[in-house]
This record gives C-alpha cells, sequence and structure tokens, in this order.
C-alpha cells in the first residue's frame, strides 16, 4: 500500500501521471480539482469566499484520503501540493495506515507551454485559465514543498508521459 503526494504548477501534468499511475497500481486518484470544483458548483450563488471553499474541499479530500487508507487501499493525492501543512498531513497518514510516503512533483518551468496547455484543456471552474504573472509563476516552481524525511522524485514533463511513466512506477514500487 502506497501513499502518493503529487505537486507542481497547474498544467504540469499531474493529473495525467495521477490516472497513468493508478491504471497500473490500481491506486485511488483523489482530484483536489474535482472536489473543489462540485463545492464551488454547489455554493454557486452563495456569497462564499473561494479561500474558505479551497479549505472544506482540502478537509474533503483529506478525510477521503484517511477513509482509504483506513481500508488499505493506496492513494495518490492530485493536487499542487502548495502549503508545508499537506506534506506533513501526508506523512503522517501514511506513518498512522503504514503506507509507503511517495512525493512527486511535475516540474515544467515553460511558461508558454504551460498556459498552452492551461487554455486547451477541458477546465473546470476551480481551475486557473492561464498565467498572467511570470514572477509569480517563477516564485512557485521554485518554492514548491518537498518532504525533508522523505525521498521525492522530480519529473520534467514537458516531454511525453511514455519517457517517464516507468521512472515514476519504479520510484512507487522501491
Amino acid at each position: 500500500m502506497f501513499f502518493v503526494q503529487m505537486s507542481g504548477f497547474p498544467g504540469s501534468g499531474k493529473s495525467t501521471l495521477s490516472r497513468q499511475i493508478a491504471k497500473q497500481t490500481g491506486a485511488v486518484v483523489i482530484d483536489h480539482d474535482i472536489v473543489k470544483s462540485a463545492l464551488l458548483e454547489s455554493i454557486e450563488d452563495t456569497a462564499i469566499d473561494t479561500k474558505l471553499a479551497g479549505k472544506i474541499s482540502y478537509n474533503i479530500d483529506w478525510s477521503l484520503i484517511e477513509f482509504l487508507l483506513s481500508e488499505g487501499q493506496s492513494v495518490i493525492f492530485d493536487s499542487p501540493c502548495l502549503y508545508e501543512e499537506m506534506i506533513e498531513k501526508g506523512t503522517n497518514l501514511s506513518e498512522k495506515y503504514n503506507a509507503k510516503y511517495k512525493y512527486v512533483e511535475c516540474y515544467l518551468d515553460d511558461m508558454n507551454e504551460i498556459n498552452f496547455r492551461l487554455k486547451n484543456r477541458e477546465r473546470m471552474i476551480s481551475q486557473i485559465k492561464e498565467i498572467k504573472s511570470k514572477e509569480s509563476f517563477m516564485f512557485t516552481i521554485e518554492n514548491s514543498k518537498k518532504p525533508s524525511d522523505y525521498e521525492s522524485l522530480v519529473v520534467s514533463t514537458n516531454q511525453e508521459l511514455k519517457y517517464y511513466i516507468q521512472d515514476v512506477l519504479d520510484y512507487i514500487n522501491r
């Protein structure tokens, strides 16, 4: 049993990679965008703050992850992983349920390619449309949160998935 915590800028390939890992391993994907988008669509006519919706959706994500791990299911958390407390929650739940903790960052520092992907995907309500600030983009990808006590894997997603999927699966199985 394992818990894979995905990380990376929106449009970097986390969802594509998460779904492929799930297909090949039988793990369950908890996709933060699906949970947050469902919440935002449910409260569309209310005055709830999107930041609060994000917090609530993360609480739902973590509840689902904990339940699945408690049932002995391998889980992949498809989320940007922008906050230190997310690493703590992931590692703590992995230890609590005796799951191998794995951290995979999808890295793509090409703003034009990211914008191309963002503009050409079927966008959910919670997802950004495009990058507008090169500075905030570079700051985000250069300051991703990584676990200090666990090995992590950074994959360059500027190539097709078929060129790095096996490296990811080998890392998860170690």
